[in-house]
């Protein structure tokens, strides 16, 4: 990297002597700040990452290839989901995977683990703490030593409470331009709005009354990026991150990072551009760092985030993906979804989706927006209402709301509530039927705790907080966990040790690498089906999952996609062998079942 010295005060792009990655940093920083602040704030970044890679070496040398592979899952969790008496909850959270969960996940993602003032965690009031009632770093050490680590950034907005925002309001001057104020009047109605809240807030100040920018609550306080002094605090966070465990960031909510009068302030470029200065960051300094971000927009727009697939995130969230399966489960139809799996493109070999079906937020609507019809949303919404869920709505440009998610546990999201299903052995069944399609897809499974162990919807939590997304954010207590998960006829037991079984198989197939080739096979409406190819080419495997209640036989359908000589093909997931008789491929799904195949 560059020596830096003292000389370049007034930086010249003539006198420096940049590497790639520092040039095309430099001309990210130019794009956003312009090319004389652009200029100065590179050599400010460049100061901070040369401290950082003498503080760090070996965090530059790591090599980016294979960082990730067919072993790689991710368990999403608040740190303080499991407690216990005596412990700190990231002690006891510990505790349950080492000794339930093993090297079935390869990655813990720690939900904000912060001192924070509201919203679970993504209220964040000091970045650099662990909060206290979690436990410390030495407790994210100690999971470190086993798991590799998702640190959440939270970077669109702070608490009301943090030392900027309360230095803001007693008009430090360091924080005077860290938020942005409007004033009162301003015409924002063609600002996108996830929330059905007010955009501005008012705040006393030492200078008076202003009304600050909050996209999601009057206690989360949107950065002002514009400053470039934002960039840069931003910047000692990520690299803090990096130094302390991280392997993957998340960055939340990164779509609303620019505000600029006149526009819906939603995937500008300079938000692009943002990120692509971050992942450029991280190349110099941590290349192994993977990069996520999560952008709860329709499915054109949230893809955007790859870049050219060099330049930007490396993982997005495939936000589409919940709603299209629970839409497949509900009509016993999986034509939509396979059809829009075969759709899916990605940028470079260098990309992958963060599958997932349900998480600590609900179930996104936006992103089937130009997937799924109106009256197919309706139907779904309608179904969420009548299996106790709620419905979280937004403020339109024309002062009108429209759904913005579902607030529901996916367990019972999948429920039928015209004839409910009551027999746990059934109910296990059909959700892992629909968890076996994450796990298959191309790319790396991210799975919510509450769906690993299978719970209902908490409504009393709801009633509790007065917040629908409470409704799948239960804590655990450790001992009575155990407790439930020893009883193998409780539901707890029956979906988690599916849950365990199929990700420890999975993990055995080259043809799962995140990376390896995805082919959908049309085979029948209510089947599933989807072949994966190992980087190589010499691992075939074909997923079949059926949607429905009904027992399918498929017989000539299969021909056309098993090796046309074959002595056996093996369900290896069920550890069932079938042979081929002149080349005559018969195969029975019971309702739900689902098959993993290999011929030989």
């Amino acid at each position: 990297m560059l020596e830096l010295t003292n000389q370049f005060t007034e930086p010249n792009e003539t006198g420096w002597n940049m590497n790639e990655l520092e040039k095309t940093l430099s001309n990210h920083l130019k794009f956003i700040y312009g090319k004389e602040n652009g200029n100065k704030l590179l050599y400010r970044v460049l100061k901070r990452l040369s401290t950082f890679q003498s503080q760090y070496p070996d965090l530059a040398l790591t090599s980016p290839t294979d960082r990730v592979n067919e072993g790689d899952s991710i368990l999403i969790t608040y740190g303080d989901q499991i407690q216990a008496s005596g412990k700190t909850p990231l002690k006891a959270l510990s505790l349950f995977l080492n000794k339930f969960v093993g090297d079935a996940i390869s990655t813990i993602h720690i939900l904000p683990f912060f001192p924070y003032s509201s919203d679970d965690g993504f209220s964040v009031m000091d970045y650099f703490r662990v909060n206290p009632e979690c436990g410390s770093w030495e407790d994210i050490e100690e999971l470190n030593s086993k798991f590799r680590l998702m640190f959440d950034a939270v970077i669109n907005h702070i608490s009301s409470k943090s030392v900027w925002f309360q230095g803001f309001l007693s008009g430090d001057p360091k924080f005077e331009e860290f938020f942005t104020v409007m004033e009162p009047g301003t015409d924002l109605s063609r600002v996108f709005r996830p929330r059905a809240t007010p955009l501005l807030t008012p705040f006393e100040t030492s200078l008076g009354k202003k009304f600050v920018w909050t996209t999601f609550s009057a206690d989360q306080v949107d950065l002002n990026y514009a400053n470039p002094d934002v960039l840069l605090e931003v910047i000692d966070i990520l690299l803090f991150f990096a130094a302390h465990g991280a392997d993957f960031i998340r960055l939340d909510a990164v779509t609303f990072l620019w505000k600029e009068y006149g526009t819906p302030c939603i995937n500008l470029p300079q938000t692009h551009r943002l990120i692509q200065a971050i992942r450029t960051i991280f190349d110099i300094a941590a290349p192994k760092i993977i990069i996520i971000t999560e952008t709860n927009v329709p499915h054109e727009e949230n893809v955007a985030y790859f870049g050219d697939g060099q330049n930007e995130a490396q993982m997005v969230y495939n936000f589409a993906l919940p709603i299209l399966t629970l839409n497949s489960f509900h009509t016993q139809d999986v034509s939509i979804l396979s059809d829009w799996v075969l759709s899916l493109t990605l940028p470079s070999k260098q990309n992958a989706f963060l599958n997932f079906l349900a998480g600590h937020d609900g179930i996104g609507v936006l992103p089937v927006k130009n997937i799924l019809a109106k009256d197919q949303i309706s139907a779904v919404i309608d179904k969420t209402k009548r299996l106790g869920g709620f419905v979280s709505y937004k403020t339109n440009e024309d002062g009108t709301k429209s759904p913005y998610e579902l607030n529901i546990n996916y367990l019972d999201a999948l429920n039928n509530p015209d004839n409910p299903e009551t027999e746990n052995e059934l109910i296990a069944k059909r959700f892992l039927a629909a968890q076996s399609i994450m796990l298959a897809l191309k790319g790396i499974p991210g799975i919510y705790i509450h769906s690993l162990l299978g719970s209902h919807n908490w409504r009393e939590g709801v009633q509790i907080t007065g917040r629908y997304r409470t409704i799948n954010r239960e804590k655990f207590e450790l001992n009575q966990l155990e407790e439930e998960l020893k009883d193998i006829q409780s539901l707890r037991h029956l979906i988690f040790n599916g849950f365990h079984h199929m990700l420890n198989t999975r993990k055995s197939s080259s043809a799962f690498h995140p990376f390896a080739d995805q082919k959908v096979l049309s085979i029948h409406s209510k089947i599933f089906a989807l072949e994966r190819t190992s980087l190589d080419g010499g691992t075939k495997v074909i997923c079949l999952v059926n949607i429905s209640n009904e027992t399918i036989e498929l017989t000539t359908e299969l021909n056309e996609y098993l090796q046309d000589k074959c002595d056996v093909f093996i369900d290896f997931l069920n550890n069932q062998t079938f042979a081929c008789a002149d080349n005559w491929h018969s195969i029975t799904l019971e309702p739900y079942q689902v098959r993993w195949l290999e011929s030989h």
